[in-house]
């Protein structure tokens, strides 16, 4: 009976010893755990647009729709060769339907008009050759002298590779968040844990200046949230 109850106080005491142990380690996880950094990674590049909307404008103006009709028609031949002939293909122009404004027809005109009849005409180039557009724009007065007084409206320039450089810039906005990480654990002398959350940020793609609307900057910013170990 006496050895019963030394073996039962035995086990009570390894319980409590055994129970001590996993406390104090749940105390220091807890505190291990409410130790962390919230860190953010930049990435960002620079790269050319792939592809570029041109639309190219012109007006007419003039008493007679069915001369003004014949000289819309001689202008966009002109502006389509000037095109195809420069290394665009016909896929890649599309003649947009005239936007005719009449004079008299309208009350709020003035009286005074010199013409009844105005037509405004756009001609848009949408294609992947970036260099040729740019290398016709220096070009378009050329259609001055074949009687096209051809103006640009907004021309819009695109990045459409984002998927294919997005894995690379993930992985060096975290590698730079963890590196600012490690700066601040050396500091704080602790080192850097596993990562508790992480946000990647939007990508946003922007133009680097006013005067290379071609070229884009690509940007994404990830934050993610370190422990810190002693």
């Amino acid at each position: 009976m006496k050895s019963e109850k030394i073996i039962a106080a035995a086990i009570l005491a390894a319980s409590v010893c055994i129970l001590g142990f996993s406390i104090k380690g749940g105390i220091d996880n807890f505190a291990f755990r409410d130790r962390e950094v919230i860190v953010r990674g930049l990435a960002e590049r620079v790269v050319e647009a792939d592809f570029v909307t041109w639309p190219i404008t012109y007006a007419v103006a003039g008493n007679d729709l069915t001369a003004l009709y014949d000289q819309m028609q001689a202008n966009n031949k002109i502006v389509v060769d000037f095109l195809t002939g420069n290394g665009l293909s016909s896929e890649e122009i599309s003649v947009n339907p005239p936007d005719l404004y009449n004079a008299a027809g309208n009350v709020y005109g003035s009286s005074q008009a010199r013409y009844q009849y105005n037509l405004n005409v756009t001609i848009t180039v949408a294609t992947t050759k970036v260099t040729k557009v740019r290398e016709l724009l220096n070009r378009q007065s050329e259609l001055l002298k074949k009687g096209v007084a051809a103006g640009n409206n907004y021309i819009n320039y695109q990045f459409t590779g984002l998927n294919d450089i997005k894995p690379e810039m993930i992985a060096e906005a975290t590698k730079n968040a963890r590196e600012a990480a490690g700066r601040f654990a050396a500091d704080s002398q602790s080192k850097v844990g596993k990562i508790k959350t992480a946000t990647q940020g939007q990508f946003s793609i922007d133009d680097t200046d006013s005067s290379t609307p071609q070229n884009k900057k690509v940007r994404v910013v990830s934050t993610i949230v370190y422990y810190l170990e002693d």
